[in-house]
């Protein structure tokens, strides 16, 4: 499988190559060619070459699979794991169908596909010819009326209107701003935000005083075409329109047309212009290409097979123009219709979220993604190099520092989900299905750190690994083992774990035994476990290092073999299949020595109870579980599952009654702190895309690090938390679906043509309050290429274990929708415009298949990288809800929680007093909770510059908290902003400067509370509390740790964040030429891009913040 982001190699066809494009056999014979191809070559790579490949995924082969069950859900769920007699198990907790029977919506662009927009000048064609919309009054009533722009362009007038035709009119001048989405008052009353998406709405702010002209298209692709050419019209006026010089891209065009045209006739033939296009974007279908060719040349009257220069750049512009990406250029463009340097950096550190960027990395993007010569010379992006470069690795949705080890690797091996594997050596179900090493190559490489091998008593004394009866093929013990000591450690340097399942007499284990030793040798983890110690030792310590799995004797057992308790699996599996051993039947094994010495940190025991497990269980001690058996005691006993898991191993297994080899929810025991979850490789769909996609965090190292919640010695968390956690922020997901490309059909469906219908679902999953799925329009035009434009917002409680889920399916399919998936942890999201690369019904990567998006996070905690922060509601003092603590009863510890009454109050206020500032001031800039301060500077210095280009307001940057300094005279909206801003700076240095005292307080309450931990049973019986009552007052003991030490964490983090915001403000007013002074270089000090916060940091007590 190609890794995930790969480059395409060269001559894959992701640039203009020659090797690729001119030497395929058709190119070959095309006259010149042959005659002198070197110079052809160099012709080639000098007019189109210069970029970088632009990265795309592997395709391998997709197994189709019939449909069942739920229309809009079960081909997501599962490939092989569909089953009609089964019902679509939902993502939610419990397992019931609790989401309603959807209403099938169905988006129609109106856009005709001969009208696809790809410049600006189409964009005023379009406005000139005009369209109707709907006018917002103030008293939130809607009127229909037909826009339309004057041919000179000069004003914006609507008709039928009461008033005077020549009062039914806007000069283009005037206008101040156009806003896109639901951006003022007028739009955002209670009366209308739900009668129509945010995507069909924008505002025109005009004249000195800045009002509004609030309209509602039918599409979103409407309001971008008027929303961009009104934008152009008011940066470079309609005499940038008339002049209209031959552009950047079609120069080069041009070009690329000139090199093609071996015989210099003015003319190619259709087949060799078709292949460079497709050449040039690789993804696109031949067919498209040629009907788009014969379209054109049919409407200007020429038939044959020869394409001329102004044929092949007009078929170009309008086959590879994507109008999504064409307008978010124009946003940011000073030049018209590409990007300088400086447009570049101010996307990139705005939109994309990236710190500390420079010009000089700005020109290294140019140069890397700009196909034109002549772009690269000047500095200069055009639409395709902006293009690229978006689809390119620098802008996948998965952040890049998870890509290597990232976490914290010194922690306990019990504080890590490690991916674990079940029955690897099946290569399809447990009845007929086939053992074969393969299955553990796949696995291991895949950063599988814990294998299940199931041994049997085999011919001539050979152990020999299968599952099942004959029916099964057999594999030799020793053939795994040498192909486990191969491939160990070739994916991840961290322990891995052989889990055995021992069903052999005692002279075949001694075999098994002298196989490990013998063929593994040093990688073999022997030494004993330190009694001395409370937790496992840490991955770290443990690099390359292989640890068994088993039972053991006791120390210093002086036989040779004896009789132990079995496997609760190999108990289970040995009745399946109706063994003759009574013994084993009965959950007895006949032990050697020699095996049982291999094992130290990994005894196997079998689960009695939380309370015995408490008082007796050794932490080098591992239970194993039943799904059933995890199922109950996680709905039955979640705090104790939790709590248990913080300091033991587990590892819980899918029950023996799948015998299709259907996997278990994995979501369902990592909520309970579950470290192993063994899941079946080679059955493919919904939990498997769960397991992966988690996975792939940390380097796809195979461990990754549990929640802090869930680590803590005293916190208190439940795995069945249906509402927000104690001392932890909630966060706002807003994602928007803006498109998707090359989408294929289905591989399973049956007899139509190629056209797909698609929608997307959006999953999350994670603990049970932060589980649902949102689902976009299908797109019935343009299916392979579709643009949505649909926004979403998800509240996730618990971000550390929430995982994303990308769901493409076709609406008009026959017996399978499926059309691929991508599965990621909320955690390595990146906010800003990013492309989501899909893989097929088997996981693998689809060869330029992806969907655009834009990502934006609020209030998010931790990290080092520029997140968007805000929060989408406000909350008066009045409304607030403020986090106490619990009585427990005990009247010492009670007084002591008692102190941090107010602290926790004060914390609360200084929080959502910036918070709610924020929101007003952002606002009033027009833009969304979700934008960052840096979009809010950049709106608002396009506002302060009058008719003559002074500036009407300053920001004195000499202090720590800059402020806005008025100029000259300002209208009465700019003054709401102004005095706005002065609230959001006032209430965040009133953060800044109280915070330590307050986490000096809150923190001091913490640590005298946990002086009671140790002694907390003996102070309660002392108090007379036993039974339920104790049982409620350490639940509470432990609610107000976590409670103090989260809030003191949450104090921490938006001091941080409000420090990041001061410095948001100082670098877009240098960028802007707002500042008027020159800014505290103690305040432009910050953390270097995408570097964490240490988990040192994270867990400090001390009493500064």
């Amino acid at each position: 499988m190609m890794a995930e982001g790969q480059a395409i190699k060269p001559g894959s066809g992701s640039l203009l190559n020659p090797a690729a494009i001119l030497a395929s056999d058709s190119a070959s014979e095309l006259p010149g060619y042959n005659n002198d191809p070197h110079h052809s070559t160099r012709a080639f790579l000098e007019v189109a070459g210069g970029a970088d490949p632009v990265f795309s995924n592997g395709r391998c082969k997709e197994d189709g699979s019939s449909h069942s069950g739920s229309r809009s859900s079960s081909s997501r769920e599962n490939s092989a794991e569909r089953n009609p007699a089964n019902p679509r198990s939902s993502i939610m907790k419990d397992g019931s169908r609790q989401r309603q029977v959807r209403k099938k919506t169905v988006s129609f662009s109106s856009m005709p596909n001969d009208r696809k927009i790809n410049s600006t000048a189409a964009c005023l064609s379009f406005m000139v010819e005009g369209c109707e919309m709907k006018k917002v009054r103030s008293n939130s009533r809607m009127y229909n009326r037909y826009f339309i722009l004057d041919p000179d362009m000069r004003y914006l007038r609507w008709e039928p209107s009461k008033k005077d035709s020549e009062k039914a009119k806007l000069e283009i001048k005037t206008i101040k701003e156009v806003r896109l989405g639901k951006k003022t008052p007028v739009l955002r009353s209670n009366g209308l935000s739900d009668q129509f998406p945010d995507e069909c709405a924008f505002s025109i702010i005009y004249g000195e005083n800045y009002e509004s002209l609030d309209l509602v298209a039918s599409s979103a692709d409407i309001v971008n075409t008027w929303v961009m050419g009104l934008r152009y019209l008011v940066s470079y006026g309609r005499h940038a329109v008339e002049a209209n010089p031959t552009s950047l891209r079609t120069s080069w065009i041009s070009s690329v047309f000139e090199v093609a045209d071996f015989e210099k006739d003015g003319q190619i033939v259709l087949s060799r212009a078709v292949q460079i296009i497709k050449g040039l974007n690789p993804g696109m279908k031949a067919s498209r290409i040629e009907l788009k060719f014969k379209e054109l040349q049919k409407s200007q009257g020429r038939y044959g097979e020869d394409i001329t220069n102004e044929i092949f750049t007009e078929a170009y512009c309008e086959l590879c123009t994507r109008p999504e990406i064409f307008f978010l250029l124009v946003q940011f463009s000073s030049n018209k219709e590409y990007l300088d340097c400086k447009d570049l950096m101010l996307f990139v550190e705005v939109e994309q979220g990236m710190e500390g960027v420079t010009e000089e990395m700005c020109a290294e993007i140019v140069n890397k993604y700009e196909p034109s010569m002549e772009g690269r010379e000047r500095g200069y992006l055009s639409i395709d190099g902006f293009t690229r470069y978006l689809l390119s690795s620098e802008c996948h949705i998965f952040d890049p520092q998870q890509k290597r080890v990232c976490q914290d690797m010194t922690q306990p091996l019990s504080h890590y989900y490690i991916n674990s594997s079940h029955n690897a050596s099946i290569l399809e179900d447990h009845f007929w299905g086939s053992s074969d090493i393969r299955g553990y190559i796949r696995a291991l490489k895949m950063g599988c750190r814990s294998l299940e091998l199931v041994v049997w008593d085999g011919p001539d004394n050979e152990p020999l690994i299968y599952v099942g009866h004959s029916v099964s093929s057999q594999v030799a013990f020793c053939k795994v083992i040498d192909v486990i000591n191969q491939y160990a450690f070739e994916a991840s340097e961290y322990p891995l774990i052989l889990c055995l399942v021992t069903h052999c007499s005692v002279r075949q284990q001694k075999v098994m035994a002298q196989h490990m030793k013998k063929i593994l040798g040093d990688k073999l983890y022997l030494d004993p476990p330190d009694t001395e110690d409370n937790y496992l030792p840490s991955p770290n310590k443990l690099k390359g290092k292989i640890l068994i799995k088993g039972k053991k004797f006791p120390p210093n057992y002086p036989d040779s073999e004896g009789d132990v308790t079995d496997e609760d699996e190999g108990v289970e599996m040995s009745r399946r299949l109706g063994e003759e051993d009574k013994d084993q039947m009965n959950g007895r094994l006949r032990l050697c020595k020699e095996l049982s010495d291999l094992v130290s940190l990994c005894k196997s025991v079998q689960f009695k109870d939380f309370e015995v497990s408490k008082r007796y269980q050794k932490y080098w001690e591992i239970c194993s579980y039943n799904e059933v058996d995890a199922n109950r005691f996680a709905n039955e006993y979640p705090e104790d599952f939790v709590s248990y898991n913080k300091k033991f191993l587990s590892r819980v297994y899918p029950s023996l009654m799948r015998i299709d080899a259907s996997n278990i929810n994995p979501q369902d025991f990592w909520k309970c702190g579950c470290q192993m979850v063994a899941m079946n490789y080679q059955t493919h769909g919904l939990m498997m895309d769960l397991n992966i996609g988690w996975f792939r965090q940390n380097g796809n190292c195979g461990y990754v690090l549990r929640p802090a919640i869930m680590r803590e010695e005293v916190s208190y968390f439940s795995a069945n938390a249906k509402d927000s956690l104690p001392g932890v922020s909630a966060q706002l997901l807003h994602m928007k679906i803006i498109s998707g490309q090359n989408l294929p059909k289905p591989r399973g469906s049956g007899a139509k043509g190629d056209v797909v219908e698609p929608y997307i679902y959006v999953e999350i999953h994670g603990i049970p309050a932060d589980c649902t799925e949102q689902r976009t329009k299908t797109v019935t035009q343009n299916g392979d290429n579709p643009i949505f434009d649909e926004s979403f917002e998800f509240q996730i409680n618990l971000p550390e274990l929430a995982a994303l889920r990308f769901v493409v399916l076709d609406d008009d399919y026959i017996g399978d929708e499926f059309i691929a998936q991508y599965t990621i942890p909320f955690e390595c999201l990146q906010p800003g415009y990013r492309h989501v690369p899909l893989q097929s019904l088997t996981g693998e990567f689809l060869v330029n298949t992806t969907l655009f998006v834009h990502i934006a996070i609020t209030n998010r905690r931790g990290g080092g990288k520029a997140h968007k922060r805000g929060l989408s509601v406000r909350k008066g003092r009045k409304a607030r809800e403020y986090t106490s603590t619990r009585t427990t009863g005990i009247k010492v510890i009670d007084e002591v929680f008692r102190a941090a009454t107010q602290p926790l109050r004060e914390a609360t206020d200084l929080r959502e007093n910036v918070q709610n500032a924020m929101v007003s001031f952002k606002e009033l800039c027009g833009l969304t909770p979700a934008a960052n301060m840096k979009q809010c500077i950049l709106t608002v210095s396009t506002w302060l510059l009058n008719s003559d280009n002074t500036v009407l307001v300053t920001l004195n940057l000499s202090g720590h908290y800059p402020a806005m300094e008025i100029q000259g005279p300002i209208p009465e909206l700019l003054r709401k902003v102004l005095t706005a801003y002065e609230t959001m700076t006032q209430t965040s240095r009133t953060l800044i400067e109280s915070a330590d005292a307050v986490y000096a307080k809150i923190m001091q309450t913490q640590r005298t509370g946990m002086d009671f931990h140790e002694d907390l049973h003996r102070i309660g019986s002392k108090e007379g509390l036993k039974g339920t009552k104790m049982q409620k007052a350490m639940e509470s003991f432990a609610w107000n740790i976590t409670v103090l030490k989260g809030q003191a964490d949450l104090l921490k983090h938006a001091k941080h964040e409000a420090l990041d915001t001061l410095r948001q403000i100082h670098y877009a007013a240098q960028s802007c030429g707002l500042s008027s002074s020159c800014a505290s270089p103690d305040l432009l000090r910050t953390r270097p891009a995408l570097e964490p916060i240490p988990e040192t940091e994270k867990r400090s007590d001390t009493g500064s913040c």
